[in-house]
């Protein structure tokens, strides 16, 4: 069976071999064996590999935050699962062929939903759910404002919120983009700058903006506070630009305005199985019904996995980069 494996920590494109690994074998009690079909790669992925990312892996070891595939057998006691279901994986081991591991490592997805949408399903998009829904009640009509907007978060942030009746407000760094956001729902898309507070005030009508979504860090998180009104949350997500945050301490004693940060590892700790199979069935929803859809620019096999990461890596893509580890 084939793999991908981490030699050491260092460049994506050098350290990621495809090798052969023992097969798993056929599923004890309790256990499912998956055949992967599609697999994402991530900037957490990236970044890992790399020795830049929050936890650093021991090489030599598996890798793969998100995959999704069909049951291929299940052992003793497993009922919520049967042959043929498609599955998305919660493991982080999902850049090989196949996968045993305990039923509970797996949600169920609709029979209809496409795998290698449902291969990106774990990471951007919850992000861009539990983010929208876990920190401010926001109601239809209400706004939020986030920058990256043309990142993987950002686009399905504005179709989501777009779903759900909230208008967004959208930073970006090029106007090349303005019209390509707003073709997917964004409401009003605006470049940054040091005046970003008086030009969103201007696009919005003067509207309360309760929440703001942060991926840059350094200065952007202090232009993000400006534009959030009186006691409103600032999140902040990502590092895009390597810098420390920077806030005037103004914001927090005069405007009562809330920074929190996210990682989603961190949050689905403290999640139930029920609780993260309930979420992820009423997101895998939304990639059938179509509200949700991600641009796959290119999709390799395992084989030629260093050419996948070197492709990942590019600043200037046009969707995600893919492994299919049984194409």
């Amino acid at each position: 069976m084939k793999a991908a494996q981490l030699s050491a920590i260092g460049p994506a494109e050098k350290t990621v071999q495809c090798v052969d690994v023992p097969d798993p074998g056929a599923p004890g009690p309790g256990e499912v064996l998956v055949d992967v079909v599609a697999c994402s790669i991530n900037p957490a992925d990236i970044l890992s590999i790399e020795g830049q990312y929050a936890t650093k892996p021991t090489p030599p070891c598996p890798l793969g935050i998100e995959g999704a595939g069909t049951v291929a057998a299940v052992g003793e006691g497993v009922t919520q699962l049967k042959v043929g279901d498609k599955v998305m994986s919660l493991v982080r081991t999902n850049w090989v062929q196949r996968i045993r591991d305990k039923a509970q490592a797996f949600v169920r997805l609709p029979a209809d939903v496409d795998l290698a949408q449902a291969a990106m399903l774990k990471v951007n998009v919850a992000t861009a759910h539990l983010m929208l829904t876990r920190y401010v009640d926001l109601k239809r009509g209400d706004w939020v404002i986030q920058n990256a907007a043309n990142s993987g978060v950002g686009v399905d942030l504005i179709r989501l919120a777009r779903a759900s009746g909230v208008r967004s407000v959208n930073v970006v760094r090029r106007a090349a983009l303005i019209d390509e956001l707003k073709q997917i729902g964004a409401d009003v898309v605006v470049v940054d700058g040091p005046d970003l507070a008086q030009r969103v005030a201007e696009a919005t009508g003067g509207a309360t903006i309760g929440l703001g979504i942060d991926a840059v860090a350094g200065a952007a998180v202090g232009r993000l506070a400006q534009c959030v009104s009186e006691g409103g949350t600032v999140i902040n997500y990502g590092l895009m630009s390597g810098e420390p945050i920077q806030i005037d301490a103004f914001h927090f004693v005069f405007r009562d305005i809330r920074l929190v940060g996210f990682w989603l590892a961190k949050l689905m700790r403290t999640m139930t199985f029920d609780e993260i199979q309930s979420m992820y069935g009423a997101l895998a929803a939304r990639l059938v019904d179509g509200t949700i859809h991600v641009a796959v620019e290119a999709s390799y096999p395992l084989e030629r996995v260093a050419e996948a990461m070197a492709h990942a890596k590019r600043e200037s893509r046009g969707g995600k980069v893919q492994l299919r580890p049984n194409s």
